[in-house]
């Protein structure tokens, strides 16, 4: 049987220096749909981490960026363990701001998903 794995979401998950996300602006490799952007870079650290970007010009509200910053969140923490050792900026697009949340954990999955079998090649 296999051990069960936490799923977590502590600070060693998560992105939080300028200098980490511009270093993956810079080089990452872009992953997008409808509703979010990625932005994705390998790491040498054994697990993903992942950094947020809900901006105000393309959620409005802070309730509606924090609600989304939860979902991505959330998701994350689900899938942490499908994905590779990489860094991953999220950032949210205007459609999401008005989907509804079934639709964008569905857009969440996939992306996981892509991230997961093109980064795993690489």
């Amino acid at each position: 049987m296999q051990p069960k794995r936490r799923l977590r979401f502590g600070a060693e998950l998560r992105l939080r220096s300028k200098l980490q996300f511009d270093a993956l602006y810079a080089s990452g490799r872009r992953i997008d749909d409808r509703f979010f952007g990625m932005r994705v870079k390998q790491n040498g650290l054994g697990h993903a981490r992942v950094g947020l970007a809900v901006a105000v010009k393309t959620a409005g509200s802070a309730v509606l960026r924090n609600r989304l910053r939860r979902l991505v969140r959330e998701s994350f923490r689900l899938a942490q363990h499908e994905l590779p050792a990489v860094d991953i900026v999220v950032a949210t697009k205007f459609p999401a701001a008005q989907a509804p949340v079934t639709t964008l954990r569905a857009s969440l999955a996939t992306l996981w998903q892509r991230v997961a079998s093109t980064c795993a090649s690489s």
